[in-house]
């Protein structure tokens, strides 16, 4: 960071998060994978814990799109995912707390069964539109248009795009890279493995260039899904004057595809939760955390040059929803 404070400085911001965010040692994870040989440290940021309405990492990104949001003078934020969304709860009380009002395109219908991402929205006072196309490929469409039929009407809606996935968006993880870079002083990680669905999160940490950055992608095809986050670390590290950074690895982890919790998944949240007391989202994190069970299993045995690090990047109520269901479905609810 230069003389004159941190590049993203100069940017409007809207403090939510409660940061920095511990970084903790996983010792009993650690004895888990070892198995009674040497196995690699493995440490997790719990943006989990952010405090800020369950929004994980995402109260990071929406600090820098409400501060932008404020600063043009607009008076209502507009954006979407599916009716089971992590990031549209996090913006629309984001948005609340701003005074501003919130408006949110769903593809699909409104489902029978209201998920708590859902119920969280509607308590916050946005509004939910459903496109009726359960394709999400073309909800960005969709926001867009919502944004223009709202300019017409003389308001002064500020858009972004689904999980605040745009260059911007994508600034609060670069500010947090520099975080964990603090917090793990002279250490040197080996990779620092991050859940990818939009893509902001991992385009953030690569762009920001202090660790080498591991991508589960949990819902996009992989080629998809790295032209997404070159193209966002791109224009993030352009946008705060950083050097170019280098791309991230990329795994596919999709397993039975977006929105959908895979086996492996299902398996490595159960042993967060009993190693480490993690919680974790069948869809996202959990599908994650299995990609960093396969890098420290992988281990040879030899040390490492420095720790694994897993970035807990929330999805607490998706996460609880989930047990919810399946204790249900258990007592043969």
């Amino acid at each position: 960071m230069g003389v004159n404070g941190p590049p993203w400085g100069r940017l409007p911001r809207f403090p939510l998060a409660a940061l920095p965010t511990p970084l903790v040692r996983a010792r009993h994870l650690e004895a888990r994978v070892a198995r009674g040989r040497r196995g690699p440290i493995v440490l997790v940021k719990r943006d989990d814990l952010s405090g800020f309405a369950a929004a994980g990492h995402k109260a990071r990104q929406l600090e820098y799109l409400v501060g932008a949001a404020l600063a043009e003078g607009c008076d209502v934020l507009v954006t979407g995912g599916g009716p089971s969304s992590n990031w549209c709860p996090a913006a629309a009380v984001a948005a609340r707390v701003a005074g501003l009002e919130c408006q949110l395109v769903s593809f699909g219908t409104r489902p029978e069964r209201t998920h708590p991402n859902l119920a969280a929205s509607l308590a916050s006072g946005a509004e939910v539109r459903f496109t009726g196309d359960p394709d999400r490929d073309n909800l960005e469409a969709a926001i867009v248009a919502a944004a223009d039929d709202l300019r017409a009407a003389g308001r002064r809606p500020f858009a972004v795009p689904r999980g605040g996935a745009s260059p911007l968006g994508a600034v609060g993880m670069v500010a947090a890279a520099y975080e964990l870079a603090v917090q793990l002083g002279d250490l040197e990680a080996t990779a620092v493995v991050v859940a990818t669905g939009s893509g902001g999160a991992c385009a953030g940490l690569a762009a920001a260039g202090r660790f080498p950055v591991v991508g589960a992608s949990v819902s996009r095809p992989l080629d998809e899904a790295a032209a997404q986050v070159g193209r966002l670390a791109q224009a993030s590290a352009s946008l705060l004057g950083l050097p170019a950074p280098t791309p991230p690895e990329l795994f596919d982890v999709r397993g039975p595809g977006f929105g959908v919790a895979s086996d492996e998944g299902e398996a490595a949240a159960t042993v967060a939760l009993h190693t480490e007391g993690l919680l974790l989202d069948p869809t996202y994190t959990a599908k994650a955390f299995a990609l960093l069970l396969r890098l420290a299993e992988a281990d040879d045995g030899h040390p490492s040059p420095g720790p694994l690090v897993f970035w807990h990047t929330g999805g607490l109520l998706s996460a609880a929803d989930h047990l919810a269901r399946t204790a249900a479905v258990g007592a043969g609810a």
